[in-house]
């Protein structure tokens, strides 16, 4: 099987839980290989999701593997079976990887949690603030448009059935900043507190005048799984966004986002907060 041109983050992923679980029967590459007939060179591409792997082959390995959680191997399996084209793929080659791998998290994700303290939420944008955003850059006009157009394409997630929810906390200065004028940041804040009725969608805010909030570190993405074990953190850095899913990681801001969402008002009160903001820009 010819290896892959490009690897998505989530058939890395595949690959990389396919690894652990031989790992954990404490298995070596080479032992495995033979245990289950697979060329090892061919099986070392298949852990690091360099080749397909069919749901058969992913049971056949949870098998020898001594694999008891049947949700986890069930979902690790539904992983190999999509083959349906995403829309993101027609953007390859013109836009860096990492924006691929996003959309893609956001779309495969069960529930989105999120903090951001820095800038409105990519989904949460409008036209005007995404393009003003990225004027910044100086980028070539076919370029911004991209980049503009693929944001709101993303933003197509949130137009997902129940019990899909998206789930942010948005800190008081993202909500101050402008990146262009009043007349955007108004029509900004009023986008934000119209999306915010949507069912799926919870915006919850932290002002300025809480007391003792120290969560003021790097914007935060959790893309919840169909099992948590297959939950992924995306930190936002200003080298880029980083994919996390080690168990230790996950554990961490699983309690950072659960203690922002702690300092935050209410869904009600929040909407009503970003409307007083509003009529004051």
């Amino acid at each position: 099987m010819v290896a892959r041109r490009n690897i998505t983050a989530r058939q890395e992923r595949l690959g990389k839980e396919l690894r652990k679980l031989r790992e954990r029967a404490g298995l070596s590459l080479r032992e495995a290989a033979r245990a289950t007939g697979i060329n090892e060179g061919k099986f070392s591409n298949l852990e690091a999701g360099r080749v397909g792997v069919s749901a058969e082959r992913v049971r056949l390995l949870a098998g020898h593997y001594a694999a008891e959680d049947a949700a986890f191997v069930d979902a690790l399996a539904a992983m190999t079976g999509e083959q349906v084209r995403g829309w993101w793929v027609d953007y390859r080659g013109q836009l860096p990887s990492g924006f691929l791998d996003l959309a893609e998290l956001e779309h495969h994700a069960a529930h989105l949690r999120s903090f951001e303290n820095v800038q409105i939420p990519g989904l949460l944008q409008t036209e005007e603030q995404v393009r003003a955003i990225y004027s910044v850059a100086r980028l070539p006009e076919e370029q911004l448009d991209a980049r503009v157009h693929f944001r709101l394409r993303r933003q197509e997630v949130l137009g997902r059935p129940e019990p899909f929810r998206y789930e942010v906390v948005v800190h008081e200065a993202a909500l101050r900043v402008r990146v262009a004028d009043r007349k955007v940041a108004r029509r900004q804040l009023l986008h934000i507190a119209e999306q915010s009725e949507r069912p799926q969608v919870a915006v919850r805010v932290v002002p300025f005048d809480v007391d003792g909030f120290t969560e003021i570190g790097n914007p935060t993405l959790i893309a919840v799984g169909p099992v948590p074990q297959l939950d992924t953190v995306l930190l936002d850095t200003v080298h880029g966004g980083t994919f996390m899913d080690a168990e230790a990681q996950l554990g961490r801001y699983r309690r950072v986002i659960s203690d922002v969402e702690g300092a935050a008002l209410g869904v009600v009160e929040s909407r009503d907060f970003i409307h007083r903001l509003a009529q004051c820009v």
